[in-house]
């Protein structure tokens, strides 16, 4: 079975539509971060969920996981620490090399957002007609594909959205 070809209209088309969807989601990132108590921003939130996913985490690989240089995740975490989400140690193998961990209330933002986050979604979905769905799971996987995103195992990563 060969993939059809997109006419420059199809793409035109589909390109609308995800950006609007990418602006209902965004809406609703937004909204539950502004339900939670500290002012945490998109950027600092997504330190937080890679935390959550990945436990604690030297800086250097920190930085590469959300695209950044070391020095741009440095100033990111220097901001939780003050607010008491994360901590920064020095690696027991490697003093030369920093660990990042969250903190009890860090955890608990992270779940309460993604709580939060998972509900709006979920009533949006409810929305649809049931016989859409599918295809659009269908279509949203078939999309992260060729994007080269890998397909999400329902981790604690997967769970929080990220």
């Amino acid at each position: 079975m060969g993939r059809r070809q997109l006419d420059g209209s199809d793409i035109d088309e589909l390109v609308t539509a995800l950006l609007t969807a990418s602006r209902v989601l965004v809406g609703v990132s937004a909204r539950s971060l502004a339900e939670v108590d500290d002012a945490v921003t998109v950027t600092q939130f997504r330190v937080l969920v890679v935390l959550r996913g990945h436990g604690e985490t030297r800086l250097n690989r920190l930085a590469e996981r959300l695209g950044v240089t070391p020095s741009t995740a440095l100033r990111t975490v220097d901001r939780l620490i003050l607010a008491d989400l994360v901590t920064r140690r020095e690696n027991d193998r490697d003093r030369r090399e920093v660990v990042i961990e969250l903190t009890a209330r860090g955890r608990r933002a992270v779940d309460r957002v993604t709580e939060r986050r998972r509900d709006a979604i979920r009533e949006i979905v409810e929305q649809m007609p049931q016989h859409q769905v599918g295809r659009l799971v269908e279509a949203l996987n078939t999309f992260a594909a060729a994007a080269d995103e890998p397909a999400v195992v329902l981790d604690a990563a997967a769970a929080m959205g990220w």
